[in-house]
C-alpha cells in the first residue's frame, strides 16, 4: 500500500461532495508529472484529500483509490474545460483513478500546522512553487498528518 495527496478546490469539489457521491473518477489532472504519479496508483492505496485555493488550506480527509490509472474520458468531450484536441482514443494522454470516501478528519490539519511538523520538512506539499495536484506521500509524512488530525491539538493562529 502506498499513500498519496490529492489536492482540491472545495468550491469545486469537496471532501462532502466526495463523500455524497461515494465514489469518483480524479479526472481533469492536466499536468505530466501528476499524471505519471496517479499512474503509479494502486487499487487499495489510500489518499489524503487536501483542500486548496480556500480561505484554509487543509488536509481534511481519506479516499481509497478503487481502480487504477485509466484514459480520463474528460479529455475527449469537446464540451469538457478538460478536452484535449491532441489526445488520440487509441493513445490518450491524460488519465484518472477513480477513489472511494473513507473517511472526514474531524480535526483538519491546516496548511500552517503543517508548515510547523518537522516530520514534514520534505513534504512535496510544502516544497516551494509546488502547484502538482497529486503527490505521493512517505508513510512517514502520513502517520504525522493522520496523528494531527486526530488529536485535539489547537489550530495555530
Amino acid at each position: 500500500m502506498a499513500y498519496f495527496l490529492l489536492k482540491t478546490e472545495p468550491n469545486s469539489f469537496s471532501i462532502d461532495d466526495l463523500k455524497r457521491e461515494k465514489v469518483t473518477s480524479w479526472g481533469g489532472v492536466r499536468n505530466y508529472q501528476a499524471r505519471n504519479t496517479m499512474r503509479e496508483m494502486k487499487k487499495g492505496d489510500v489518499c489524503i484529500i487536501y483542500h486548496s485555493s480556500c480561505a484554509i488550506p487543509a488536509a481534511v480527509g481519506i479516499a481509497i483509490v478503487t481502480e487504477e490509472a485509466h484514459p480520463d474520458p474528460l479529455q475527449f468531450d469537446r464540451h469538457s474545460e478538460y478536452f484535449d484536441a491532441a489526445s488520440k482514443i487509441n493513445d490518450p494522454r491524460w488519465s484518472t483513478v477513480d477513489v472511494r470516501f473513507s473517511e472526514k478528519f474531524e480535526r483538519e490539519v491546516t496548511l500552517e500546522q503543517m508548515k510547523a511538523m518537522k516530520e514534514l520538512r520534505s513534504f512535496k506539499l510544502l516544497a516551494r512553487g509546488n502547484r502538482l495536484s497529486v503527490l505521493p506521500v512517505t508513510d512517514d509524512e502520513f502517520d504525522a498528518i493522520m496523528t494531527v488530525s486526530s488529536r485535539n491539538i489547537p489550530k495555530l493562529d
